[in-house]
């Protein structure tokens, strides 16, 4: 009884997932803000549709399941605007920690440590499977951004520069997206919604 307890806490806590918002706009719904369990949600599914484009093996299981956990961290930690200043995320990476402890903390521990270990994992992007994520983590936002007039990128005066760094991962990992996306960013400079620098 004590393990369904557990189990059911966890999945009653994620329910506050739905109330971080981000900085992405969802044009569809009068540009309000998405929040980060209809990002993370998203970014799964996205996963599955673009891993052919992956060069590398990755196990799409472990894959999907780090993007669904990868923003729980922001119940306690909320939602850091991906170009914010290096100090911010520095704070916030401490942050997240410690909300990753607390939150996976209430599984019973050999799933507590499981999911631990795959946030971990995905934050440190050091496996292909991990760098998967994260690409396919960045380059969400690029999508929502292009398809919005610039979105959130025009709104805060993003550069060229910062979403080339942001989306890095795709560069050895999936090469075709890596084309498509310095493509996108191009574009996003000739209509002024990205500052050219």
């Amino acid at each position: 009884m004590k393990d369904i307890n557990q189990h059911l806490s966890f999945i009653i806590e994620l329910d506050k997932l739905k109330a971080i918002y981000r900085k992405a706009l969802v044009k569809l719904d009068n540009n309000r803000f998405e929040n980060s369990a209809e990002h993370s949600w998203h970014t799964a599914l996205a996963a599955q549709i673009l891993q052919q484009y992956a060069v590398e093996d990755i196990d799409i299981v472990r894959v999907m399941t780090m993007l669904l956990i990868h923003d729980i961290v922001e119940i306690d930690a909320g939602d850091l605007f991906a170009f914010s200043d290096e100090g911010d995320h520095v704070e916030q990476e401490a942050k997240e920690i410690a909300a990753a402890r607390r939150i996976f903390g209430l599984l019973p521990e050999n799933q507590s440590q499981h999911y631990q270990d795959l946030w971990f994992e995905f934050e440190k992007a050091e496996s292909g499977d991990a760098r998967f994520a994260k690409a396919i983590d960045r380059i969400l936002p690029l999508l929502q951004n292009m398809n919005n007039d610039g979105g959130s990128w025009a709104q805060h005066k993003v550069s060229k520069s910062q979403v080339i760094k942001r989306n890095i991962y795709l560069k050895d990992l999936a090469p075709q997206l890596w084309l498509y996306v310095l493509a996108q960013i191009d574009l996003a400079v000739t209509n002024q919604w990205l500052i050219d620098e």
